[in-house]
């Protein structure tokens, strides 16, 4: 059991790497996945992230330690385990990020890694199919930024509702442009999401990379298997160890002639690393484990985006809230089935704002998302039984870092997770000054007509302390969680675990490419990013010079 390549993790950036790695038909290669096969139908019903979310079968289900940042509450964090990882289970939203996020990239000494660098990697992964006939008309120019040949389809929300227009036009009132393509020339404005659907469907990365691949002669697939470890030899990656995810059977080992690749995310990397022997000393000592490459940043430098949903209780008009219950929630099922308009086709967002914490800010800082409904109080995925909405806000690019550590030397124990939330003051400001423009927004005269009042935080919360302690006891992560594998210089940074070229520091043959390599937080849902690092990765690889 020999391959050139053995990829850690069928997620966003594994299934696309599969495919690159296998397309000359030259080498071969081995994709290992610890979930099942994805064959459940709410993975595929943009909808159906209500069940996969806290699906045990196809989710991780982990959860956070407690913090300040969440007055003591631990905060659970789904991921995805599965084929297609977290693409499998997650929003939909496609969302690159901004110019100025992958420029810091390069300016912090990661040579290659600028919007410039990064640009032609999302252009050829994508297939954007844009249904705006003005955008088409007058901003023909941005089509320059976008991919049109690519296999992940990307399409315009087509849902139109009241709220959601009401909410667009109370935005522009306070001075946010329609931006119809916030993934072209520039970022800021509102508008709504595009999202990574084909038809009423879902498109994963197991969807776009892997499906039309699965009979090359050259890959070979094995899901519900767990690798227990990075084989190394003489500071040379050769292998891995895995066993049977379900069973928990007998320990087997494959061997690669170039490379192992880690694609597993931003938690099961550093975990992964970990109990193989690579990472701070002390910690792998204190577990019983030989630490055979000393690397301080394995684990370290956790972000993620903390949000703070606000609702409001509306009237005169129909949310998704009335709709997903009784007969109403049957006639949209019947009318999904028959490929007309349905909620079915929804995710959790339906509406993007990116603005400014305060107008000293010269990029935006601040993202504000908007949706037709609300969910009951504590739940993660129940929606209300009363007309509702949601305005969520969170700062773009936070400054409070954590950790993933190794709870023991066991592959199968879930590791410590501790992103520190609201850690930074610069965060806690940025976070205020989103919670009252969104209030502002919900109470504005362009939503006058569907706004009945505010349920949370609700009006006798006004001072910033209630608001920061209102945000630490609601807010939740976007599930957007990265950098724990921090591409860097080693030599000036002491969290460095990769170098430019995503190849750990210390260790030959040995690559970590996914979200966990991102030296900080692109302002967008990661998924996207995550596969543009997935094609520059493949590209270092093979040796591609684009």
């Amino acid at each position: 059991m020999e391959f050139d390549y053995i990829i850690v993790g069928a997620g966003s950036a594994g299934c696309l790497l599969a495919n690159r790695l296998t397309e000359s038909g030259k080498h071969t290669v081995c994709l290992l996945e610890a979930g099942p096969m994805d064959r459940n139908p709410f993975i595929h019903i943009p909808a159906g992230f209500t069940k996969t979310v806290l699906d045990e079968k196809l989710n991780w289900l982990y959860t956070t330690e407690p913090c300040w940042g969440t007055n003591g509450r631990s905060i659970p964090t789904p991921r995805g385990r599965v084929l297609g990882g977290s693409s499998s289970i997650n929003g939909l939203v496609y969302s690159r990020g901004s110019k100025e996020d992958f420029n810091s990239w390069a300016q912090l000494g990661n040579i290659g890694w600028g919007y410039d660098d990064l640009l032609p990697c999302f252009r050829k992964i994508e297939n954007y199919k844009s249904t705006e006939s003005q955008y088409r008309s007058k901003r023909k120019k941005d089509f320059l930024y976008r991919g049109t040949n690519g296999e992940l389809t990307i399409t315009d929300l087509l849902w139109r509702d009241p709220l959601c227009e009401a909410f667009i036009s109370a935005a522009q009132s306070f001075g946010m442009p329609r931006n119809e393509d916030y993934n072209g020339s520039t970022q800021e404005g509102v508008s709504y999401v595009q999202r990574t659907t084909r038809g009423r469907f879902r498109v994963s990365s197991a969807g776009a990379f892997l499906k039309p691949i699965k009979k090359r002669n050259n890959l070979y697939i094995k899901s519900d298997v767990l690798v227990t470890k990075i084989i190394i030899k003489n500071n040379n990656a050769i292998g891995v160890s895995f066993k049977n995810f379900s069973q928990n059977g007998p320990e087997k080992a494959l061997f690669s002639k170039r490379e192992v690749v880690v694609s597993c995310g931003a938690i099961n990397s550093p975990q992964l690393l970990q109990v193989s022997g690579i990472g701070p000393g002390n910690l792998l000592k204190s577990k019983g484990i030989e630490v055979v490459q000393h690397l301080t940043g394995v684990g370290e430098n956790l972000r993620d985006h903390y949000a703070t949903r606000l609702t409001g209780r509306a009237k005169n008009v129909e949310t998704i809230n009335e709709l997903s219950r009784g007969r109403k929630l049957l006639g949209q099922m019947v009318k999904y089935c028959l490929g007309q308009r349905s909620i079915l086709e929804l995710g959790p967002t339906l509406v993007y704002c990116f603005w400014h914490s305060n107008p000293n800010v010269r990029n935006n800082d601040l993202q504000i998302t908007f949706t037709p409904a609300s969910y009951a109080k504590g739940q993660q995925a129940e929606l209300d039984k009363e007309p509702g909405f949601s305005i969520t806000t969170w700062p773009q690019r936070p400054e409070s870092s954590g950790w993933v550590r190794i709870k023991s030397s066991d592959p199968f124990e879930k590791p410590i997770i501790q992103p520190n939330y609201l850690s930074s003051e610069q965060d806690q400001r940025v976070l205020l000054s989103g919670i009252k423009l969104s209030r502002k927004i919900m109470r504005s005269p362009a939503m006058s007509k569907f706004y009945d009042y505010e349920v949370y935080p609700g009006d006798h919360i006004t001072s910033d302390e209630d608001l920061l302690s209102m945000a630490r006891d609601r807010s939740t992560t976007t599930y957007h969680l990265i950098g724990t594998c921090r591409m860097a210089k080693l030599q000036s940074d002491a969290s460095a675990v990769v170098d430019h070229k995503l190849r750990v520091y210390g260790i030959s043959n040995l690559r970590v490419i996914d979200a966990s390599i991102m030296p900080m937080m692109p302002s967008a849902n990661v998924n996207a990013a995550v596969m543009a690092i997935a094609e520059k990765g493949a590209q270092l690889i093979l040796g591609v010079d684009h």
